[in-house]
């Protein structure tokens, strides 16, 4: 019975977990371009990863989208733009932590609203001071421009849990039929 357990290990779902938010983010990178849910991922991380883990894919996510976006979208590589991919990296893992503080804290569904608009308050906080400090202008943070970003990061969170949630059936369902076969 080991070896069926040792299957579905807990580095082996993490690793297919890794692998299911990195193509998530790929996909998400070609719809969205530079407006990757960023926020959403890093909740999700956080909500179903070790502060460690959440992080690391919170890196890797932002890591694949910077990749993605300077490799076949064509970003420019000026000063400005790689500032901005460095502070949307800061910005991401912060909002790990601050999903991750209110998930430890807060547990079921209230556990997960908090963590994902704790997520959300500190990413759209954070480019706003970004934003504001380095001269652009702020005008583009209205109320329509902050509403379509929530719903995006939004939709892509609960995307994100639901399909978390589908593996995690499937995989469940298959180790019952794979000890059933074995015990009969």
């Amino acid at each position: 019975m080991t070896t069926m357990l040792s299957a579905v290990s807990p580095d082996r779902r993490f690793a297919l977990w890794a692998a299911t938010l990195i193509a998530t983010t790929i996909l998400s990178s070609f719809a969205f371009a530079c407006a990757v849910p960023l926020a959403g991922f890093a909740a999700v991380a956080a909500l179903t990863a070790s502060r460690r883990d959440a992080l690391l894919l919170t890196g890797a996510v932002w890591l694949t989208n910077q990749a993605l976006g300077f490799l076949f979208m064509h970003y420019p590589t000026d000063a400005m733009t790689l500032f901005w991919g460095g502070a949307l990296g800061v910005i991401a893992l912060l909002s790990c932590e601050s999903a991750g503080v209110l998930a430890r804290r807060f547990h079921g569904f209230a556990g997960g609203l908090a963590a994902f608009l704790a997520s959300f308050v500190v990413y759209e906080s954070l480019v706003l001071a970004v934003t504001a400090a380095t001269g652009p202008g702020v005008d583009h943070f209205t109320a329509p421009v902050v509403s379509r970003t929530l719903f995006v990061n939004l939709g892509a969170f609960v995307a994100l849990l639901m399909l978390k949630a589908a593996g995690a059936a499937a995989a469940s369902r298959d180790l019952s039929k794979t000890l059933a076969s074995r015990l009969t």
